[in-house]
């Protein structure tokens, strides 16, 4: 028997700082028809977020269904503007830049806010409560603004390895496991027959190929919703959920949503249409909380996105520009009244993997159609009509495998190390802990765990807590750059981000992330 060799699998499985098997990577292009097809499959995912959001808070602030509409418009559309934004002149990685959760917590707290949920006329109250978010969403956009453009954020990334990255991108899928399989299960009988669909056709059948295109594992979205969506319009048209609670009703029935009937045919959103944003101290503290955080997550996504278009990682610089744009992209969403603010649409993420097509050009291409259709309200109200467990079901794939880019920084550390053991273990428990005490806590109590007399301190603390990336960055930042960091830098990971701290540390930055247009002249690189 041959002797075992210890160093010989070293030979087989090399870290490498761009993944393989993707067909398209960020600067190459597939052919213009399925660019488009393709475009228009990252346009159909980003509206599960886009409906969800304003379906949420637009009743609690006294608003109609024609208000819900309008606001899902208004959404829609600056998701398109902000995404060609951050493609063209941002960090230029194929994201989306669409509405956030981690603005509900001082969303809600404005909403709350006796001054407004006084108001006993619900059009005006809603009116009201919607130029306070205005003026709050306003002055805070302008943390990311200074932090990125002045390449603060940049500075602040150095201290980033790829040790102290896992945990944090990890939970930028991870931490979204709320919105999987428990949104699936509140309707399974078109939920499961999604997932199971879409892994099928994305994985199973991937091989069945069309004109040397793999048609069934690039489009397996929207194949699946076409069948699925069909399939829940016969039991909806069939009277399944006739007498069923109103629960199943909203999660299960194609005509709940009432957006077909109450959109307008043509209507372009713009700045100030709800009338003059109003400024409060307390709100815009408040709302400054859940900037930070949609900066912490997105900077983990632009990490995974770069990987899964097969780019190098993001430099400092780059990555600052990145949140200097998506820092006006707040400030538009203030501007135009779009309910919440901005960061990366994790699942777009995910489906640049599921497609393995990292191309920039199509991600501009979906942009072109969220505008197009925010201004046609009928049709984008068609689809924007699907049932939310369809979405969370494709979610449960699309966040694991953003969650899976994150492990796979893995392969720049040295895993036998008990510090990094350390490290990686205690950031990712507490990174999904402490946010699961935080809402466990507000279930029962209907307010989170600071509940002082400053609203804006508690606004702080609960957002801040409550978003898994943001935990795991403080927690794997503080130990990573604390415990015995200068003897263990090649078992952190650093040697191999080194060339990235600075734009021309790398031939390749400006191959992936260089400005179009000669925009270099008025933007530099530094």
């Amino acid at each position: 028997m041959a002797e075992f060799k210890p160093e010989e699998p070293m030979h087989f499985y090399r870290p490498m700082d761009q993944l393989q098997g993707l067909e398209y990577c960020i600067d190459s292009n597939p052919s213009w028809l399925e660019a488009i097809a393709l475009g228009f499959q990252h346009y159909v995912l980003s509206l599960g977020t886009t409906v969800m959001i304003p379906t949420m808070l637009v009743p609690l602030m006294g608003g109609s269904d024609d208000d819900k509409v309008r606001v899902v418009q208004t959404l829609l559309f600056v998701t398109g503007i902000n995404t060609l934004l951050q493609t063209l002149i941002g960090t230029r990685l194929p994201t989306v830049i669409g509405g956030s959760f981690a603005f509900v917590v001082p969303i809600v707290s404005i909403i709350n806010d006796s001054s407004l949920a006084n108001i006993p006329n619900d059009h005006q109250r809603f009116r009201e409560t919607m130029r306070a978010i205005q003026g709050a969403l306003i002055v805070s956009s302008s943390i990311q603004i200074i932090l990125g453009f002045s390449q603060l954020w940049g500075i602040c990334s150095r201290f980033f390895s790829p040790l102290g990255m896992v945990p944090v991108v990890a939970l930028v899928g991870f931490g979204l496991f709320d919105r999987g399989f428990p949104v699936v299960g509140r309707c399974v009988e078109i939920g499961l027959p999604m997932l199971i669909l879409f892994v099928a056709l994305s994985q199973y059948f991937k091989w069945i190929y069309t004109r040397h295109i793999p048609v069934l594992e690039r489009f397996a979205l929207l194949i699946s919703i076409a069948f699925v969506w069909v399939y829940a319009h016969i039991l909806t048209a069939g009277g399944a959920y006739k007498n069923r609670p109103l629960h199943t009703q909203i999660n299960c029935r194609t005509d709940r949503a009432n957006l077909i009937s109450s959109a307008p045919w043509i209507k372009m959103p713009y700045p100030l249409q709800w009338g003059p944003p109003t400024f409060d101290a307390g709100h815009c503290f408040g709302m400054m909380a859940a900037v930070v955080v949609s900066m912490v997550e997105s900077t983990g996504a632009f990490k995974a996105a770069a990987r899964l278009a097969s780019a190098t990682t993001p430099p400092a610089p780059v990555l600052s520009r990145g949140i200097g744009c998506q820092g006006l992209s707040i400030l538009l969403d203030g501007l135009c009244g779009s309910l919440t603010g901005s960061s990366v649409s994790v699942e777009n993420v995910g489906l640049l993997g599921s497609t393995r097509v990292g191309s920039r050009r199509v991600i501009q291409i979906s942009a072109v159609f969220m505008i197009f259709f925010s201004i046609l309200g009928k049709f984008g109200a068609l689809f924007a009509s699907i049932p939310f467990p369809i979405f969370a079901a494709v979610y449960c794939i699309l966040f694991g495998i953003v969650a899976a880019v994150g492990l796979s920084y893995l392969q720049f550390t040295n895993m036998n190390s008990m510090r990094n053991l350390f490290i990686v273990g205690v950031s990712l428990f507490l990174g999904l802990s402490v946010p699961e005490y935080f809402d466990r806590y507000t279930l029962g109590a209907q307010h989170g765990p600071a509940h002082t007399k400053a609203g804006w301190f508690n606004d702080w603390i609960n957002t801040t807590f409550a978003s898994p990336p943001t935990v795991a960055l403080i927690v794997a930042v503080i130990l990573d750059n604390s415990l015995e960091f200068r003897e263990t830098g090649r078992d952190r990971g650093m040697h191999w981000w080194a060339p990235f701290r600075t734009y021309r540390g790398d031939s390749r930055n400006e191959e992936f992330y260089g400005l179009p247009f000669n925009m270099r002249r008025f933007i530099p690189s530094y």
